[in-house]
Parts: C-alpha cells; sequence; structure tokens
C-alpha cells in the first residue's frame, strides 16, 4: 500500500485473525486516513512551493536593483565625485524608483 503506516502492521495482524475466524471486517477507515494524509501531503507542499517560488521572486528583485544601484552609484562618482549621494538619489527617482 502507498499509505503504509506504523498501524498498518497491527491493521493486518487483525485482518489475518479475522480470516482465520471467518470474520470479514470491512476496511474503510483505512482509505479515508491515506485520503486525508494525501490532501494534507499535497497541500503542504504546494504551500511551501509557493513560499519558496515568492522568496525567490523577492530575492531576485532586489538582487536586480541592488545591481541597478551599484551601476548607478559607481557612474555617478566618475561623473560628480564630489556628490555622489545626490546624484544617485536624483538618478533613482528619475528611473522611477522611490530611495529607501
Amino acid at each position: 500500500m502507498a499509505c503504509e503506516t506504523r498501524w498498518g502492521i497491527l491493521q493486518t495482524m487483525s485482518d489475518q485473525q479475522s480470516t482465520q475466524l471467518g470474520i470479514h471486517m470491512p476496511d474503510t477507515s483505512r482509505g479515508i486516513s491515506c485520503g486525508i494524509q494525501l490532501v494534507i501531503q499535497w497541500a503542504v507542499g504546494t504551500v511551501l512551493v509557493v513560499l519558496m517560488g515568492s522568496w525567490l521572486v523577492w530575492w531576485t528583485i532586489h538582487l536586480q536593483r541592488q545591481f541597478a544601484e551599484d551601476e548607478i552609484r559607481a557612474a555617478c562618482q566618475r561623473v560628480m565625485p564630489d556628490t555622489v549621494q545626490r546624484c544617485v538619489d536624483t538618478v533613482v527617482i528619475q528611473r522611477g524608483g522611490a530611495r529607501r
């Protein structure tokens, strides 16, 4: 079985004992718990994938902004070495970004 748990061994033993006695017990509880277990596993997996994907998107945007700001800072350092921070602020604002 795909959802075999530690209780599955006990269930199998009780199934064997009931067959020896000639009693047939329907096995409906295992199917329900197995289905619930699969749904929970899928839900947890989906949430983890969404969280990891969101973090990767945020990290990529952060890196891109950092590299762009470093390039702007280097260009401002070459052109206006006295007022680098003012130049960086002006260029970032002109490009549509906001200063932190």
